[in-house]
């Protein structure tokens, strides 16, 4: 057994997918996630539906920041270089012309409004952590961070959209409930939840839309409206894996919870020799593994040669040991292992990378939004691209992604495993296609060179996974992304988003 090891440095999975995305593109246009310069030049340009010019004069910012009970940052303000940051610096470069911290929905419906108006271009941001960089722009990015409270009542999670997936464990936690979202401490709940929400509890308790109730949206209009099963349907089905960034912004959710008892968190390692024989053995039994057990395997090159698996068990150590044991069984034992039973808030801190840390310290420290006094986390450069497998891997297959693994450089592949009450929901109950997939896949590349691997080992495992990806790890190079997205859920997206927006002021380049 080993000390619990710093989970930082491998846990950028479904919670960084957690995307707050913009609106400031025409759909017909990729960018790079290296291509910052190219953002500058997207967005609404000319002139307004009414026939008014574009662009707003200093009046009008003015006049906007006057209007809201939040805040506007402004090229020139002490605070700027820290408003417009994300947690991804590649995009430091681009340069809004104002941030609007929104305080409560009103600031947000005016926001809309000035963007409707003055042909601002628009971008959404929660967290900070789109994977393309489009919670940002060179026109206004309407921040949501501020809308963070957290509540619980009678089995209801009620959720600001700014609230961080950490804060939501930890206060949920003093009611003894949570709901199931993703790792990623930092990330925002809004992006999550509208991509649907891939997490270490999914098994057992579904994706994070899988429990969402409710959500409010101001739309295109301006209006807030109530979205759920009974009333704006619509809207309720496509912010329910659908994507952030498409039909309006979402302000709170109201999510369904479930008891936060005691787990168990384990950590194995095989040797780099056993890459093949371990990844063939996890892919058999980590989908398909009774619903309290949750896991992931981290192919990684990043300092060393390394396979691991980690999980959660929503049990006890014992019960645990004996499911770990099948798959030592089939993989070979591993190298070394750490199980653990703790409590499920202290098992969020682990999954996070803050296992050592508080939940304060659990936060972006620095000169960034949304930063907390005593943050110790800081920001990474880093590129992504995903598959969603639908079916395991062939010999051949296995030996090709960990080929490419082999290749030089500072990067992970991880799958995360998919399967029980994800799988027993229909494709097109919700706007979240992938549900008979058996695990995400996710390439997560930094610093140099990044950006070449990740695209070189995405083209070399397509034959083997196809041409399905996870809207919540945005991918601006995708090609096809509307089926790889939303399969046969995309004809009817595009239909409501025609309905509900049909001035399009909510666009992102890959957008709906």
């Amino acid at each position: 057994m080993r000390t619990a090891p710093d989970r930082r440095a491998f846990l950028r999975t479904g919670g960084l997918a957690a995307l707050a995305l913009s609106a400031q593109s025409p759909p017909a246009l990729a960018l790079s996630a290296q291509s910052t310069p190219a953002l500058g030049a997207t967005g609404v340009t000319g002139r307004s539906a009414t026939g008014a010019a574009s662009g707003p004069r200093p009046a009008d910012w003015r006049a906007l920041a006057d209007g809201l009970a939040g805040k506007v940052i402004r090229p020139g303000d002490a605070s700027y270089d820290s408003a417009r940051r994300l947690f991804n610096p590649t995009f430091d470069a681009v340069r809004p012309a104002g941030v609007a911290y929104c305080a409560n929905p009103s600031d947000v419906a005016e926001c809309v409004g000035f963007a409707r108006r003055l042909n601002v271009p628009l971008a959404v941001r929660s967290g900070g952590h789109s994977y393309a960089g489009w919670s940002t722009g060179t026109g206004l990015v309407l921040d949501v961070s501020r809308m963070s409270k957290v509540s619980h009542s009678a089995g209801r999670a009620r959720v600001g959209a700014g609230a961080k997936l950490i804060d939501v464990y930890d206060r949920l936690a003093a009611s003894g409930v949570s709901i199931p979202a993703g790792t990623c401490a930092t990330v925002g709940v809004s992006g999550l939840a509208l991509g649907g929400g891939i997490g270490v509890v999914s098994r057992k308790y579904g994706l994070t839309c899988d429990v969402m109730e409710s959500v409010q949206l101001v739309t295109a209009a301006g209006q807030l409206l109530t979205c759920d099963a009974n009333q704006n349907a619509d809207l309720y089905w496509a912010s329910r894996g659908g994507g952030g960034g498409n039909l309006g912004v979402a302000v709170s959710f109201e999510f369904r919870t479930h008891p936060a008892r005691e787990v168990t968190v384990f950590f194995l390692h095989w040797p780099w020799s056993k890459a093949v024989r371990a990844l063939r053995a996890w892919e058999a039994w980590g989908p398909s593994a009774p619903d309290a057990m949750w896991s992931g395997m981290h192919l990684s090159r990043d300092g060393g040669m390394d396979v691991q698996v980690v999980g959660l068990y929503l049990g006890g150590r014992a019960g645990c040991e004996r499911l770990l044991d099948r798959l030592a069984d089939a993989a070979g034992s591993p190298s070394s292992s750490y199980v653990r039973q703790t409590s499920y808030r202290q098992a969020m801190l682990t999954m996070a990378g803050c296992g050592s840390l508080s939940v304060t310290q659990c936060h972006l420290g620095g000169s960034l939004p949304g930063q907390t006094r005593g943050g110790r986390l800081s920001r990474d450069t880093f590129t992504a691209k995903s598959h969603m497998a639908y079916r395991p891997l062939s010999e051949a297959g296995a030996r090709a992604l960990i080929a490419q693994v082999a290749r030089p450089g500072q990067h992970t592949v991880l799958l995360d495993a998919l399967g029980g009450a994800v799988a027993r929901v229909r494709p097109d109950a919700t706007a979240f296609p992938h549900r008979a997939a058996r695990y995400s896949v996710q390439y997560y590349a930094h610093r140099a060179g990044a950006a070449g691997w990740a695209r070189t080992a995405h083209a070399a495992m397509r034959p083997h996974f196809g041409d399905h990806a996870y809207v919540n790890y945005i991918d601006p190079e995708l090609g096809g992304w509307r089926a790889a997205y939303y399969g046969a859920n995309a004809t009817r997206l595009a239909q409501i988003k025609a309905a509900r927006d049909p001035g399009r002021l909510f666009r992102v380049p890959q957008g709906i």
